[in-house]
C-alpha cells in the first residue's frame, strides 16, 4: 500500500533524516514540505545532499499545508507538536501523525510539567517496538498496530532503555541504582546557532550537558524501566556532547541482585532481543561504537558483569538521528500501517 507523507520541520536534522529514509521506503509518497523561519527557501539550501527533493520549496508550517496527506510527520521543538496535532485534529484530518518531538512520549503529565513546564499535551502510543512490557500479555508491537497516533522515543532514551531493560524485566539488576553516561554527537543538539556548537568551541573537546537531574529524557527512562518492570527508578543521567556528528554510546550500570552471574545476564539479554530486527547483542567480549551503526536503524548492545563493583555494565550504540529518531519513527509507522516492520529501513551501516 502506497501512502503520501508531509514533514513539518523540514529543514532540520530529524526532519532531514526522516525524507532520507523515506526516499528509500517502497511505498512512501513524499508530499508536502515545511519549516518556520526557513519558509520560502529550497530544500537544497538545508539538506543538499537529498538530491531528489532539492528543489523543493518549503512552505510555512500550518494545518492547511499539512492536511490533505495520508501521514504527517512532526519534526519540530517541543510544544510546537502538540498544538499542531490538535489544530489537525479539529479540522477534521484523518492522517496518522508521528511526532519526533517530546509532546506525546510521557504517560504522567506532572513529569511532563516538571521537566517542560508547560501544560501536557497528552500520551499517544510510543514508538520503541522493542521497549518490554512486563505487566502485558501483548507487545509493545499490538500498542502500535493500527495506530493513528505515534509519539517517537528521545534519541538518549532509546539507548539506555535497549541497554538496561532486559535486566529490569528479569529482575536481575537494582532498577533503583542505575546509572547512565553518554557520549552523544552534535546533531543531537539540534541545528540552531548556539555558541557552544560551533566547531571552535567543540572540536577536540568533550563537554557535558544538562547536569545532576536536569535532563528532560530522564522521567521517561524512568517511564520505560516501570514498563519492564521496576517499582521504582532512581536514575542518575550525564549526557556528554563528543565531537561527532551523530551516534550515541550509552554506558549504562546498575547493582546487581545477589548471586547474579554474566551467564544469567547473558541469557536474560540474549533471551530478550534474539529476534529482534534491529538490536544486535553482540559477542562476548566485543563492545558496540557508534562507527558501526552510523546510517542505519540497528542498536549494537554488549553485556557483562563487574563482578568487583557488584554491577552489570551494558553498552549501547546507536545513530541518533535513525534508531534514535527518524528510524524508529518509520518502524514503527511501518507497523502502524501493518507494512513489514523492516521495510525502507537499512540495517548496516556506513564505514569508514
Amino acid at each position: 500500500m502506497s501512502f503520501t507523507v508531509a514533514v513539518a520541520g523540514a529543514s532540520g536534522y530529524a526532519g532531514g533524516e526522516m525524507l532520507r529514509l523515506l526516499l528509500g521506503h517502497p511505498e512512501a509518497r513524499i508530499g508536502t514540505l515545511t519549516a518556520h523561519n526557513n519558509a520560502g527557501s529550497t530544500l537544497a539550501e538545508h539538506h543538499p545532499h537529498l538530491h531528489a527533493l532539492a528543489d523543493r520549496v518549503l512552505e510555512p508550517t500550518s494545518v492547511e499545508a499539512l492536511a490533505g496527506h495520508d501521514v504527517v510527520v512532526l519534526a519540530l521543538p517541543h510544544g510546537a507538536s502538540g498544538r499542531i496535532a490538535a489544530e489537525l485534529e479539529a479540522l477534521g484530518s484523518d492522517a496518522v501523525l508521528v511526532d519526533l518531538g517530546a509532546d506525546h512520549r510521557l504517560v504522567d503529565a506532572a513529569d511532563w510539567e516538571a521537566f517542560y513546564g508547560s501544560p501536557h499535551a497528552g500520551t499517544w502510543p510510543y514508538g520503541l517496538p522493542e521497549l518490554i512490557r512486563a505487566e502485558h500479555a501483548d507487545t509493545q508491537r499490538a500498542a502500535l498496530a493500527g495506530a493513528r497516533r505515534i509519539a517517537v522515543p528521545g534519541c538518549n532514551v532509546t539507548a539506555v532503555t535497549l541497554g538496561l531493560q532486559p535486566g529490569v524485566a528479569a529482575a536481575l539488576v537494582d532498577p533503583q541504582d542505575v546509572v547512565a553516561v553518554l557520549a552523544v554527537g552534535y546533531s543531537g543538539a539540534g541545528k540552531a546557532l548556539r555558541p557552544h556548537l560551533l566547531a571552535a568551541e567543540a572540536l577536540g573537546a568533550a563537554a557535558p550537558y544538562s547536569v545532576a537531574g536536569t535532563h528532560r529524557h530522564i522521567p521517561e527512562i524512568a517511564q520505560n524501566l516501570r514498563s519492564a518492570g521496576a517499582a521504582a527508578v532512581s536514575l542518575s543521567f550525564t549526557p556528554v556532547l563528543v565531537p561527532m556528528s551523530r551516534g550515541i554510546l550509552a554506558t549504562t550500570t546498575a547493582r546487581v541482585a545477589p548471586g547474579v552471574d554474566d551467564a544469567a545476564l547473558r541469557a536474560a539479554w540474549e533471551a530478550a532481543y534474539a529476534d529482534e530486527p534491529f538490536v544486535r547483542l553482540l559477542p562476548p567480549g566485543r563492545w558496540p561504537t557508534t562507527a558501526s551503526v552510523v546510517g542505519s536503524n540497528t542498536a549494537e548492545v554488549q553485556v557483562a558483569l563487574d563482578a568487583a563493583a557488584g554491577r552489570v555494565v551494558t553498552v549501547t550504540a546507536i545513530d541518533n538521528l535513525v534508531k534514535g529518531t527518524a528510524g524508529g519513527a518509520l518502524q514503527s509507522l511501518n507497523l502502524a500501517l501493518g507494512l513489514p516492520e523492516v521495510l525502507g529501513l537499512p540495517l548496516d551501516g556506513v564505514a569508514p
